[in-house]
C-alpha cells in the first residue's frame, strides 16, 4: 500500500478576484497571476517528489485550469480530471457579480460581513457555508476518501469555501474554527491519512 496522500489546492487568482467581485458559481478565468500561482503549485509539489493517480475538480474553469497547469508542471498533463458540481464554490446568489465595496454600501458593512464570514447565514438567493458543506462533504466521503484509503494519491483542486468543507472534517474544526481558517490561492495543503481516515500529518505550503 502506497501512502494515503491527499493534496488540496485552491485555484489561482481569478479575473473576478482581481476586480473584488463576488464570484460564486460564475465562471471567470484565471489572471496572469493566477496562472503563475497554478504553475508554482505544480513546481512546489514536484520539488517534494509528489505524483498523483487521480485528480478531482469542480465544474468551474478557474479550478480546472489550475489543476491542468499544476499537473503539467508535474509532467502529468495527461491525467484525467474528475469534475463534479459538488466541488463548486459557494453560490453567492444575489451578490454574484457585485463589487464587494458596492455591496457594503448597499447592505452595510456588518450585514455583508455576516454573509461572507458566518457559518450558517446565506446571502439572498445563495448558499451559506453550511449549505456548501452539505453538498461537498458527502461527495468527499463517497467518492474521494475511498480512493485515498486505497492508496491512490489524490489531488483536489477547488475553491475557498468548498475546500473549507474538506478542511473542516480533516482538521476537526468547529463551525467557528473553519470560518477563521485561511486557505491561500495556489498553495497546496498536503495531508497523509491513517487507515481510519484521520490525519497523520499536515503540511500547508501557504503558511
Amino acid at each position: 500500500m502506497s501512502d494515503r496522500l491527499l493534496v488540496l489546492i485552491r485555484h489561482g487568482q481569478s479575473e473576478w478576484n482581481l476586480k473584488n467581485l463576488f464570484t460564486g458559481w460564475r465562471d471567470p478565468d484565471l489572471t496572469e497571476k493566477g496562472v503563475a500561482e497554478a504553475k508554482e503549485a505544480g513546481v512546489r509539489l514536484k520539488a517534494l517528489g509528489l505524483q498523483f493517480d487521480v485528480a478531482y475538480t469542480s465544474m468551474l474553469q478557474r479550478a480546472q485550469r489550475t489543476a491542468a497547469l499544476a499537473l503539467t508542471e508535474l509532467g502529468q498533463g495527461g491525467l484525467p480530471l474528475v469534475k463534479d458540481v459538488a466541488l463548486n464554490e459557494r453560490d453567492y446568489g444575489d451578490l454574484s457579480g457585485l463589487n464587494k465595496d458596492d455591496a457594503r454600501e448597499k447592505w452595510g458593512e456588518e450585514q455583508v460581513h455576516v454573509w461572507r464570514r458566518s457559518y450558517d447565514v446565506a446571502p439572498p438567493g445563495g448558499e451559506s457555508l453550511r449549505d456548501t458543506l452539505a453538498r461537498t462533504l458527502p461527495y468527499y466521503v463517497q467518492e474521494i476518501l475511498p480512493q485515498v484509503l486505497r492508496g491512490q494519491r489524490t489531488l483536489v483542486v477547488a475553491h475557498g469555501n468548498s475546500l473549507r468543507a474538506l478542511v473542516m472534517v480533516l482538521e476537526k474544526l468547529s463551525p467557528q474554527g473553519i470560518v477563521k481558517r485561511e486557505i491561500g490561492t495556489g498553495a497546496p495543503i498536503i495531508y497523509r491519512l491513517k487507515a481510519d481516515a484521520t490525519v497523520e500529518s499536515i503540511k500547508d505550503l501557504g503558511t
